[in-house]
């Protein structure tokens, strides 16, 4: 299988390198040379210095056709831009977005990108720690297939 995750911060990394270690190919794109640290020395990876919103960086790095893309950089609106642009333009496999904000994360799921909130996964998390039970609401949201009308 092939990933391709935009951005290596702490999740990306541990994504990156678990699924390197599963055997599978792994590609691993951020704007900051710095952030491949996070990255172990057994890494066998592509790592790409690159913006993971421009079309142009995610073809060079070999994105399109891909059979999963994650966007988890710390950005709600680059995540959704990088997921619509290898959704729309390299027709990858699955594409999910990082998003922080519930309300938002909800929204990008009704216009077909799959979200996970982690501000949603934290909240239900202390709350079942307390047993006050959760928010109601999804921190994984898949997104809705919508049914193109033919002209």
């Amino acid at each position: 299988m092939k990933v391709v995750i935009v951005g290596c911060g702490r999740v990306g990394a541990g994504l990156a390198e678990a699924f390197d270690n599963g055997g599978h190919e792994v590609v691993v794109i951020d704007l900051s040379t710095r952030a491949f640290d996070r990255l172990s020395d057994e890494f066998k990876g592509q790592a790409v210095r690159g913006d993971g919103t421009d079309e142009d960086v995610l073809r060079r790095s070999g994105a399109e056709g891909c059979d999963v893309f994650l966007a988890l950089t710390e950005g709600d609106n680059r995540n959704v831009m990088a997921a619509q642009v290898a959704m729309e333009k390299l027709s990858v496999g699955k594409a999910m977005a990082k998003i922080n904000d519930p309300v938002r994360a909800a929204a990008y799921a009704d216009l077909g990108i799959a979200t996970v909130c982690r501000t949603t996964m934290l909240t239900d998390a202390i709350l079942g720690f307390l047993d006050l039970g959760d928010t109601g609401m999804p921190s994984v949201i898949a997104p809705v297939p919508h049914v193109h009308a033919e002209a």
